[in-house]
C-alpha cells in the first residue's frame, strides 16, 4: 500500500504522509517513499514548492520501533529535505513526536495549528535525539532544546514557535499557509533555489561534519539494552525499569 500520497496544485505540491494505522510512524516503506516522492518533485520543473503534510492525528510519532528504517536512510532523507531545491514547507495539525521533529527541523518552514502537540521523546526509550540534531541544532533554541530533549516534555505549537521549531501557528494553519504559498507561487524558482541554498548552508555544514558520528551513535543506542527495555516497555504499555 502507498503510505505516500502526492497532488499538486498551482505548482505546490503536496506530499501527505498517509499511514494512519502507526500514526504515520517512520517505517523503513515510508522513508522509502517520501525519498522517492522528493526525488520526483526536484525532477519537476512544475513544482514551485513542496508542503509535507499527513492525514490523521498525528503528523509522524518517530521511529517506527516494529519495522525501522536504517538510520543512514534516515540521515539521507533528512539531508535531501534540506538540499532539495524547492522550499520545503510542513503543514501540522496533529502530535508530533521523536524523530518526526526531525522532519520538521529539515524543512525550510514549519506551521501548524491549535491540535499540535511536540515531544522529544527518545529519553524515556533510552535512546537520544542523535540525528535529527543535524537539521535542529543549527536552527532551534539550544536552551529550549536542552530542556526538551534530557526530560521529554510535551508542548504546544506556540512553545514550538517561541524556540524555533515552528515559523507559526494559528488557529486556522491553511489561513497561516495562505500567504506563505501566495509568495512562493510569485517567486521565481531560481530564486528559490539559490535563496534556500544560502539558508541551508549551515545545517549542510553539520551533516557534513556530524552525520556519520550521530549516525553510529544512534545505531549503538537502539542495539543496547537499556533501549531493549525502553522499547519493550512503550509497545507493552508499561513504565521502563528505570522510572522511580
Amino acid at each position: 500500500m502507498t503510505v505516500v500520497r502526492t497532488a499538486r496544485d498551482r505548482a505546490v505540491t503536496t506530499l501527505t504522509l498517509d499511514s494512519p494505522t502507526n500514526r504515520n510512524a517512520l517505517s523503513a516503506a515510508l522513508v522509502g517513499e517520501l525519498a522517492d516522492a522528493l526525488t520526483r518533485c526536484g525532477k519537476d520543473d512544475e513544482t514551485r514548492a513542496v508542503v509535507l503534510t499527513h492525514t490523521g492525528n498525528t503528523f509522524c510519532a518517530g521511529a517506527d520501533l516494529r519495522e525501522p528504517p536504517h538510520p543512514d536512510a534516515f540521515v539521507g532523507l533528512l539531508r535531501q529535505i534540506v538540499e532539495l531545491r524547492r522550499p520545503v514547507v510542513a503543514r501540522v495539525t496533529g502530535h508530533v513526536r521523536a524523530g518526526g521533529l526531525g522532519l520538521l527541523g529539515a524543512c525550510d518552514i514549519a506551521v501548524a495549528g491549535p491540535e499540535a502537540s511536540f515531544a522529544f521523546t527518545e529519553v524515556r526509550i533510552g535512546v537520544a535525539p542523535a540525528v535529527i540534531s543535524l537539521p535542529l541544532l543549527p536552527r532551534t533554541d539550544p536552551r529550549a532544546l536542552a530542556r526538551y530533549y534530557l526530560t521529554g516534555e510535551r508542548f504546544d505549537a506556540s512553545e514550538a514557535v517561541r524556540t524555533g521549531l515552528l515559523t507559526a501557528s494559528g488557529e486556522d494553519v491553511d489561513a497561516v499557509l495562505a500567504p506563505v504559498l501566495d509568495g512562493l507561487r510569485r517567486s521565481s524558482p531560481q530564486g528559490l533555489a539559490e535563496t534556500k541554498e544560502l539558508l541551508t548552508a549551515k545545517v549542510l555544514e553539520a551533516f557534513d561534519r556530524d552525520a556519520a558520528d550521530l549516525t553510529a551513535l544512534s545505531a549503538r543506542l537502539f542495539s543496547s539494552a537499556q533501549a531493549r527495555e525502553g522499547m519493550t516497555a512503550f509497545l507493552e504499555r508499561r513504565d521502563p525499569a528505570w522510572v522511580v
